[in-house]
């Protein structure tokens, strides 16, 4: 498993926790989403030969919650 980091400016309440938790972890390959809201960011453990962290940025902006750079 891969584990990556991002910081998500755009969390800023429970729901947005949900809708991320909900929607990364359930694609395939996914094994951990930790959103951490006071922090701004979210933990994403996967497995790289399933997914690919591109795909994982696509579901976090389809959301609504882009990463920053």
């Amino acid at each position: 498993m891969t584990e990556k980091h991002y910081s998500v400016p755009d969390v800023s309440c429970g729901h947005c926790k949900m809708a991320i938790e909900k929607a990364v972890g359930a694609m395939p390959g996914v094994g951990k989403v930790k959103v951490d809201v006071e922090g701004r960011s979210v933990d994403i453990a996967f497995d790289e030969g399933v997914v690919g962290e591109d795909a994982i940025l696509a579901t976090l902006e389809e959301e609504g919650y882009p990463v920053a750079v």
